[in-house]
């Protein structure tokens, strides 16, 4: 999701009056937050600035408005989303900091609870006359891996385990490909799910066979693993392996360079790349560190990830306000800095090639989105913006690390028929119901796993 300040473009409900215009690409949970944040800002409030967002589809939500998957195995679904798809962070960690979850919702609410949720957050704040459906940017500017004998599919036209051979491999070892690998176990007689950790994955559910990372497909059905190890007759491939970044509307206008950059320091100079694994070089992660035009024009958000994506969005958004309302507030040495600071971590921990960086750049280990987060928000707090300072609270870190205690044991509280009784009222007197039922259910399965070790 991309914002754009100041293009030259004719927006509605722009008054010609305003210093600065606005323009959110995406109404996504990204596009939202940034509308929200910009619109209560005392530069939108005063008519200084004004804002709205081009959404292609007719409703708000991105990836989490259902769609069915297109015929054309050439172009992407309008979404990845599956039909058993829950969320893999409980929604108190992965709501905004400004607005919760109704009371008593599952606490991994099925994809349609979240699309309810953000119909709702935008509701709540107002947001739906500053969208304009069904108009899709074509272009902006300042003034793959496949069979060749048919037997593989993206995990973006997966919805729902259909029988697709007796014997499949999924690849990916991320929720989607977990998920994935464990629904065709349901309906295929061997499942073999490749992933770069095999052991380190678990699932309840009949558990694949795991093997490690795909290295080979041969024509006849048979593939080669990293250690060596084959599997014969595979009669289909899923591949939950993610996502290429794309930005047509840039492409076209020649605003973004579509390579992989060169090794540096020093950095690229005056360029903007985009390797499709990751935007480079960004200042805060957010705004481009080029020539051809002001940093502050344009801001990419969204782009990390294994974070919480709700907050985190939300603290990029108050970041753009503030850097939009202050150019100056962004050192371009500082950033710089910063930059190379990150590279130097990911080389130490085995990115040696310009493209293992591109491929790890925006992957945040534990600490890393709770840093980024509070400096974006420190950052925010800038010049009397009366931006919040909000700081990442403890239990969200620590139930953050839970999370896999805390699906478990929520799994089996619903299969158990007993997680509407733990759901009761919870929610109604703030976030704390919220953090101690996640305590209470992280206990839980830890009690469950004990006594299954006993017995």
């Amino acid at each position: 999701m991309e914002i754009l300040p100041s293009v030259p473009l004719h927006l509605p409900r722009h008054d010609s009056q305003c210093e600065k215009r606005i323009c959110i690409i995406g109404a996504g949970p990204g596009g939202l937050a940034a509308l929200k944040v910009i619109s209560e800002s005392a530069y939108f409030k005063s008519g200084k600035w004004s804002v709205i967002a081009y959404e292609t589809r007719e409703n708000v939500g991105g990836i989490w408005l259902p769609a069915p998957p297109v015929v054309d195995a050439y172009n992407a679904p309008m979404t990845p989303l599956y039909d058993s798809l829950t969320t893999n962070l409980p929604h108190p960690i992965m709501a905004y900091t400004s607005y919760s979850f109704p009371p008593e919702t599952s606490l991994f609410p099925s994809a349609h609870v979240v699309q309810t949720y953000l119909e709702s957050y935008a509701a709540y704040f107002s947001l739906m006359s500053l969208i304009k459906f069904d108009t899709t940017v074509l272009d902006a500017r300042w003034e793959s891996t496949q069979w060749t004998n048919g037997r593989a599919s993206h995990s973006a036209w997966y919805r729902k385990p259909d029988f697709l051979g007796d014997k499949i491999l999924v690849v990916g070892g991320g929720p989607s490909g977990q998920d994935i690998a464990a629904e065709m176990c349901i309906v295929s007689s061997v499942v073999v799910h490749s992933v770069d950790a095999p052991g380190a994955m678990t699932n309840d559910a009949v558990n694949p066979i795991q093997r490690g990372r795909l290295i080979e497909f041969k024509a006849n059905g048979q593939v080669v693993f990293d250690d060596g190890t084959t599997e014969d007759n595979i009669d289909h491939c899923i591949l939950a392996t993610g996502f290429h970044m794309h930005f047509p509307f840039l492409e076209g206008a020649s605003m973004i360079n579509q390579n992989i950059p060169p090794d540096f320091p020093p950095l690229p100079p005056g360029e903007l790349f985009n390797s499709t694994y990751h935007v480079f070089p960004l200042a805060k992660h957010l705004f481009p560190l080029q020539a051809r035009y002001p940093i502050s024009s344009i801001a990419f958000m969204g782009l990390v990830i294994r974070v919480a994506p709700f907050p985190l969005m939300e603290a990029q958004a108050y970041a753009i306000v503030r850097a939009f309302s202050d150019p100056s507030s962004l050192n371009p040495i500082a950033e710089t800095v910063d930059i190379i600071t990150r590279t130097d971590k990911l080389r130490h921990a085995g990115a040696s090639r310009p493209l293992d960086i591109a491929k790890a750049w925006f992957r945040f280990d534990r600490e890393d989105q709770w840093n980024y987060r509070d400096a974006l928000y420190q950052f925010a707090q800038g010049m009397g913006s009366g931006t919040p300072l909000i700081k990442v609270t403890e239990w969200e870190k620590e139930l953050y690390d839970l999370k896999t205690e805390v699906r478990s044991g929520w799994e089996d509280l619903e299969k158990s028929g007993d997680s509407s009784e733990w759901l009761r009222d919870v929610g109604k007197n703030g976030v704390q119901d919220w953090v101690g039922l996640m305590y209470r259910v992280a206990d839980y399965a830890r009690s469950r796993k004990n006594l299954l070790e006993r017995s």
